[in-house]
């Protein structure tokens, strides 16, 4: 063993057996310690322990003690359950004024880590759905989940979305399970965003889709409706479908107006209801992925309606994964 005392070593038990040996046969602790190339401390430690213990084995320790209970830990994970948003700071606040004790927020994170929940985790955004909304979407998948590929093939499916130029995120995180993105309790209702950007509409159907309609700057309302979505587009689908075609909107209130009813009726139009830096990149951007759309996604979109209508059964016409 080399002989330098300013290094700190462990002696396996061999060597912790030979040093208490030579010890009992009188030999001096600075002697043993010369010998053995070791710190005259480390020696002297190791006599203590065999007169306090009568054992020369090294002893473990088990580390430093928990901070928290399992009662602490318990409360860390109902309150982030109580509140997702919660900070990891926020949460040591609570439970330091429920326990008496201090906590640190990088346990609280361990803790809840080590229970499942993360939060790096972004909240899904969807519409708000009312107790109305979720009875009709189970209504209309009952109606429609044994429906056939040639029956949806005659269904217009229509959508409006708005495309901003700045982020909707916030940088808000929540705490969460894996695996439990889509729960009502990791999900934010929205359907309002503001900022800069343009509002489109678009249709598609098994083999076929509408020119992607970007709105100048205004409201969507019912004339307008007519005039730029009605007349254009799903007039001339109607046509080439004939008297089987269904037109599916998203149940807008401009869409439900007088007007717009009058004219679906007047042309014969069945309507089924659906519980980049610059304006000009996005306009052009926009227009350049609904054109570059593989067709073939839109038609596994539609032929998967069914699968989608018993998803959303089993959630009673809840937010489901799609």
């Amino acid at each position: 063993m080399a002989n330098n005392p300013s290094v700190r070593r462990h002696l396996d038990a061999f060597n912790r057996g030979r040093i208490i040996g030579k010890l009992e046969e009188g030999r001096s602790v600075t002697s043993v310690a010369a010998e053995f190339g070791i710190a005259h401390s480390i020696v002297s430690r190791l006599w203590r322990q065999f007169q306090t213990t009568r054992t020369a084995i090294r002893g473990f320790s088990s580390g430093r003690p928990r901070g928290t209970t399992p009662a602490d830990d318990r409360y860390i994970v109902v309150q982030a359950r109580k509140n997702r948003r919660q900070t990891a700071g926020e949460i040591a606040r609570h439970t330091a004024q429920a326990t008496g004790r201090p906590i640190s927020p990088f346990t609280v994170a361990r803790r809840l880590h080590g229970s499942g929940m993360f939060a790096r985790r972004r909240p899904v955004r969807c519409v708000p759905l009312l107790p109305a909304h979720r009875r009709r979407r189970s209504l209309w998948c009952r109606e429609n989940r044994i429906w056939r590929d040639n029956e949806w093939e005659r269904v217009l499916f229509t959508d409006e979305s708005r495309f901003s130029l700045s982020s909707d995120s916030h940088r808000i995180l929540i705490w969460r399970e894996r695996g439990s993105r889509n729960h009502p309790s990791n999900i934010i209702e929205r359907d309002k965003y503001g900022g800069r950007g343009v509002l489109v509409w678009g249709g598609i159907m098994l083999g076929s889709r509408t020119d992607l309609q970007i709105f100048d700057a205004g409201s969507v309302y019912e004339t307008r409706y007519c005039n730029e979505i009605l007349l254009p587009y799903v007039r001339l689908f109607r046509g080439a479908k004939g008297l089987q075609f269904l037109f599916m909107d998203d149940n807008s209130p401009c869409h439900r107006t007088v007007a717009a009813e009058q004219l679906l009726e007047s042309r014969r139009l069945a309507a089924r209801t659906l519980p980049p830096v610059t304006i000009r990149e996005l306009r052009l951007a926009l227009q350049d992925d609904w054109a570059a759309m593989p067709q073939q996604l839109i038609d596994i979109l539609i032929l998967s309606m069914g699968r989608r209508c018993e998803t959303c059964l089993a959630v009673r016409g809840d937010h489901i994964p799609y």
